[in-house]
């Protein structure tokens, strides 16, 4: 059976981690790939897309990809890290 203690800590636990989730998306990163940027949010929201007019057309495709992919793994780090603290701060953290 779960006190009420337990209860208490999982609902602000709930309220910190949905905190957390709508400020990710104020939180902005970014990558290029030779004249393509992406930038997306750490809620996992793209931004914008910027190519660069020197960019070869039959390029775009490919560099697009890249530079999405690299601006994805570097929002959801920091989603992790954001994320980490506040299992941290409820006791849930995990000791390297």
């Amino acid at each position: 059976m779960v006190s009420f203690s337990e209860l208490k800590n999982s609902f602000k636990f709930q309220r910190q981690a949905k905190k957390v989730q709508s400020e990710l998306k104020y939180i902005h990163v970014e990558a290029e790939a030779s004249g393509v940027k992406v930038v997306v949010s750490a809620g996992m929201e793209v931004i914008s897309v910027e190519i660069a007019p020197e960019v070869p057309r039959e390029r775009i495709p490919v560099l697009i990809v890249d530079a999405f992919n690299r601006a994805m793994k570097k929002a959801q780090i920091v989603s992790a890290e954001r994320m980490q603290g506040v299992m941290g701060q409820m006791g849930l953290g995990i000791n390297n």
